[in-house]
């Protein structure tokens, strides 16, 4: 299909094709930083954690695999990461949104937009509500037993606080943080049993939002029409599983003293283990991906707040900020798509001109 004179006028020349098959330098180069970065990041991690467990005299050997599986966690993390920001897309997204997250400029112009938009995007996802707001619920219940899940796990693996009685086995303990003492407590009154049961309470989170997800995927045809089973199923089975044993974990030592407890150990472990190494390479990628995209939201907002609004070529509605589309315009001549002249459309107007363009140059052949 033909496009319109105007586009075509901008976009640039179409790339020369390859001369050879051999995989360009480039590429080559990205895997080895990338690499080089996760490298570099699981050993602070390890030297952190011997360090923040007092040369492992906090550390419990019994957590053992699951520290292993934080250290390729963040191997995983920091290579997906990096092999993600050498994107041109990314990279401009990289860019543009922490240079505003980080920029001291826009503090002064906005100082409360920042952690509003923390609160709000990070935090409290405002964006879902407005597609649903059951969904938003569930994705809450979610983010918030995860992030309550991995502030008592990831510390408590590494060594880096710990629970102490001086009785060995209460009800008095010490709560302490690289072997200094935070706070003392009662296992036996409320905050004790939010102590010991804070993972509980976790699990309580997540199993309904988890659920959710995993049955509107079973019944929404939208949602089962693109869907992947390792890729959007797999993240919410893992999540329940691990939900589920936890609590049965606690459900054992109570109810029945311990009945079938290392077996439910195991399984819990393994689920755990499993789904931290699956992170950098499945859905869950996201959330590490989330900053970045709140400081785009920053780089847009301060924008409007000056005005900067860049109207549609030709009908003159408002599009976006005049550096967004710029920046968006830069993305797609960095990818070489030929066609960075539409960002400077509204959308119905790219319908109008694409609808134009296919009466003018291809229905026209079979009048």
């Amino acid at each position: 299909m033909s496009e319109p004179t105007e586009v075509l006028a901008a976009a640039p020349p179409p790339p020369e094709a390859p001369e050879t098959d051999t995989p360009p330098p480039v590429r080559r180069s990205v895997t080895a930083r990338a690499t080089l970065a996760g490298t570099v990041v699981s050993l602070l991690l390890v030297v952190a954690i011997v360090l923040g467990s007092r040369m492992l005299r906090d550390f419990d050997s019994a957590l053992l695999p699951y520290a292993v599986a934080t250290v390729f966690l963040a191997f995983g993390v920091a290579y997906r990461y990096t092999v993600w920001v050498s994107a041109p897309g990314a990279r401009r997204l990289f860019k543009k949104g922490f240079g505003s997250f980080f920029s001291a400029d826009n503090f002064r112009k906005a100082p409360t937009a920042l952690p509003k938009m923390i609160a709000t995007y990070l935090g409290f996802q405002k964006f879902l509500g407005a597609r649903s707001r059951s969904r938003w619920a569930a994705h809450q219940l979610i983010f918030w037993g995860c992030l309550l899940a991995a502030a008592i796990t990831f510390p408590l693996t590494w060594g880096w606080f710990t629970f102490t009685s001086s009785t060995g086995s209460g009800p008095g303990y010490e709560m302490r943080i690289w072997g200094l003492k935070v706070l003392g407590f009662d296992s036996l009154n409320i905050l004790g049993w939010l102590m010991f049961h804070g993972l509980d309470i976790a699990a309580v989170l997540v199993i309904p939002g988890a659920s959710y997800f995993l049955w509107r995927r079973m019944k929404d045809r939208g949602a089962m029409t693109g869907q992947r089973f390792a890729y959007d199923l797999l993240p919410l089975i893992c999540l329940i599983v691990i939900s589920v044993t936890g609590l049965l974990l606690t459900f054992s030592s109570i109810f029945l003293h311990g009945g079938g407890y290392e077996f439910l150990a195991i399984l819990h472990m393994v689920s755990v283990v499993f789904t931290l190494i699956y992170i950098p390479f499945g859905k869950f990628f996201h959330i590490v991906q989330r900053p970045a995209a709140v400081g785009m939201q920053l780089f847009k907002y301060t924008a409007r707040q000056e005005d900067q609004v860049f109207a549609c070529k030709r009908c003159g509605e408002p599009i976006d900020t005049a550096p967004y589309v710029e920046n968006l315009r830069g993305t797609m001549k960095d990818l070489e798509l030929g066609f960075d002249a539409w960002a400077e459309y509204c959308p119905r107007c790219k319908r109008v001109l694409r609808g134009g363009a296919y009466l003018n140059h291809v229905k026209k052949g079979f009048k």
